[in-house]
């Protein structure tokens, strides 16, 4: 059950990197700085990987605007459809749920704030986390707090947001 949807940009764009969940990489993987800096904004740093499923199995979508990218390009597949499909994910978790809350993040993520009924559910807009707009955009937004603030206002369990010591902890995969 989706009860909170952390919208970003594109995948990373390293080799190996993507995972399929906004802002997650493979245990394997370096934790990214843009994931460095919401974890830290979430009081979960220091991690001992950046596999967020964890936060997907408590009714978190992870989703960006685009879905692909070329190696070492980011935003390059931007305007090549994945915004049609993105967009309907949106449209339908704003029909189908009621009181989701919507993390948008970066200027990407926040035209998507058009495709949600504001009187049905919670949108909340920063900078991307990346480290260009880290400190001036997105430090100190609350918005981990703010969500788990929402939920227990409304007798639902708060999302953990730290992440297990192993992500296979977490995914059930191999790490």
């Amino acid at each position: 059950m989706v009860r909170v949807v952390i919208v970003g940009q594109d995948p990373y764009h390293g080799f190996g990197q993507a995972n399929g969940l906004a802002f997650s990489v493979p245990s394997r993987i370096g934790i990214p700085p843009s994931l460095a800096n919401m974890l830290k904004e979430a009081g979960a740093w220091p991690a001992f990987h950046g596999d967020l499923t964890s936060w997907a199995q408590q009714g978190v979508l992870l989703l960006n605007t685009v879905l692909t990218v070329a190696e070492g390009q980011p935003m390059s597949h931007k305007s090549l459809g994945w915004e049609r499909l993105t967009d309907a994910a949106i449209r339908a978790v704003n029909r189908e749920r009621e009181d989701v809350i919507f993390l948008l993040w970066g200027k990407e993520a926040q035209a998507k704030a058009r495709l949600v009924d504001e009187g049905r559910h919670v949108v909340l807009t920063a900078g991307h986390p990346s480290p260009l707009s880290y400190e001036r955009y997105f430090k100190g937004c609350g918005h981990f707090h703010k969500v788990n603030e929402l939920l227990s206002s409304r007798g639902e369990p708060q999302i953990t947001w730290n992440l297990p010591a192993e992500a296979s902890a977490a995914s059930g995969l191999p790490a």
